[in-house]
């Protein structure tokens, strides 16, 4: 019985229920023209740097100011959500560029907000600047309520052209004992990461703070930003999340952890996030989501700029990604975040819709899948590649031949003979909804021995 276990064979007295699938989320409506000015209908739409946080009722998501087919309004865009799934539009946070922050940097729309919730007050920080400059400003409102009216309380930090790092992309955080810090940067001069006074929401002390992750743009055309840390009181890490390269083209997400949340940030391989040195710089970082096509359906680029929800013991990746049909409708996308047994993030290859983990029948998994392969040294869209699972304990996936098996709960194994790109692949069975299908299906996401991203879903028997 163990034997016929370990090698997929399918039957096996196999008493595990069928798994419970998300139930038929709205559709998308790409691309709808209708939508461009009914801010009521955009629902996922026009959602670029999304930061989530949720009160008691609800999950609201403020994002910059962007709209696709218009002229765009100034004032952080705010929607909100009872599932995660459904969005509604609530209305913009502020009635403009702050006077302080515009007069400092000429911003015609703000960028990259994020909430947190501080005793009784939603503290609310902003970034204003314009594209490819340095002359920027982080701002700081206050409110009572998660959808306002906010006080504008000044700047907390700001950069000009002299300075070698950018005063963008703010994510406050407390660290495991409850203390307040701002973690920011992008672009020029890395990402940072600074203490916060308790009281005011201001720097707690002088100067830019810490660098804790860079990209050497001289030796490489190369970019950092959009930082997020979590902690994970499972395996007592800080994590950090950035986004790598061009917003337009070929934007990816990178994790890496610490002991603490200054640093320093490792992947998996134990490369520096702040290391320059290290080439090629595109190996550094666990990359866990970037631009993807599965074989059927839209397929989406430029998948980052992210932000992390804890919702009790569940973890969920909120970030934006481009159509491929047409790359200037950035949308909101929700996905799972599962974790390894050696405490690292993956996240699913399908949007959210409800799904839960749950043990897998041992059943459900010969048969045709895709699979899709994060390489780190690939710009814009990776392709899926079809995968056979056989009852036999075979796998074959284009030219990889090799076995798989199952520990008879939520994960899948394969083994590859043959690859310079990693042998074993540990991959966490989840079942979800197929967005590209239009129906249930399982996915796995997961990684292989040498930290490569292994994305796949389930297309028949």
């Amino acid at each position: 019985m163990v034997m016929l276990l370990m090698l997929g064979l399918s039957g096996c007295g196999d008493s595990t229920p069928d798994p419970v699938y998300p139930q038929a989320p709205p559709p998308d409506h790409l691309y709808d023209q209708s939508t461009i000015n009914d801010e009521q209908r955009w629902t996922i739409n026009n959602a670029h740097d999304p930061a989530i946080i949720k009160t008691d009722q609800d999950y609201y998501v403020y994002s910059t100011d962007v709209k696709t087919g218009g002229e765009l309004r100034p004032g952080v865009m705010v929607r909100k959500s009872t599932d995660l799934i459904h969005w509604n539009w609530v209305q913009y946070a502020l009635p403009g560029i702050p006077k302080e922050a515009g007069a400092w940097s000429s911003a015609t729309n703000l960028w990259a907000p994020d909430v947190i919730k501080m005793g009784d007050i939603y503290r609310m920080y902003y970034s204003a600047s314009t594209f490819g400059s340095t002359r920027s400003a982080i701002g700081l409102q206050t409110s009572s309520s998660p959808e306002g009216p906010w006080k504008d309380e000044g700047l907390v930090v700001k950069t000009d052209e002299h300075d070698k790092l950018n005063a963008i992309d703010a994510n406050p955080v407390l660290d495991a004992d409850g203390n307040p810090w701002m973690v920011y940067g992008s672009f020029f001069g890395g990402i940072y990461i600074t203490r916060l006074d308790p009281q005011t929401g201001k720097l707690k002390e002088s100067g830019y703070g810490q660098n804790i992750a860079a990209r050497d743009r001289a030796t490489e055309d190369g970019a950092v930003e959009g930082p997020y840390i979590v902690y994970n009181p499972t395996f007592r890490k800080y994590y950090l999340f950035v986004s790598y390269d061009s917003l337009f083209e070929d934007y990816n997400v990178r994790v890496a952890r610490s002991d603490s949340i200054t640093g320093p940030y490792v992947d998996i391989n134990g490369h520096d996030m702040a290391d320059t040195s290290y080439l090629p710089q595109y190996e550094i970082g666990n990359k866990i989501l970037g631009g993807y096509r599965f074989s059927e359906g839209e397929g989406w680029v430029a998948p980052g700029h992210n932000s992390v929800l804890k919702d009790e013991e569940d973890y969920y990746m909120v970030h934006h990604a481009r159509g491929e049909t047409d790359k200037s409708w950035p949308y909101l996308h929700v996905r799972k975040i599962l974790w390894t047994a050696d405490g690292w993030p993956v996240v699913s290859p399908e949007r959210y819709a409800g799904e839960k983990e749950q043990d897998i029948p041992q059943r459900l998994l010969s048969g045709s899948w895709e699979r899709i392969v994060m390489k780190q040294e690939v710009d814009g869209q990776v392709q899926a590649e079809p995968l056979r699972l056989e009852d036999g304990g075979r796998a074959a996936s284009g030219a990889l031949e090799g076995q798989w098996s199952f520990d008879g709960k939520r994960t899948l194994t394969l083994d590859w003979s043959d690859t310079s790109e990693g042998t074993r692949e540990q991959l966490l069975l989840l079942p979800s909804w197929d967005w590209e299908l239009g129906r249930h299906t399982l996915v796995f996401t997961g990684m292989n021995n040498k930290g490569i991203s292994i994305w796949g879903k389930r297309i028949s028997q």
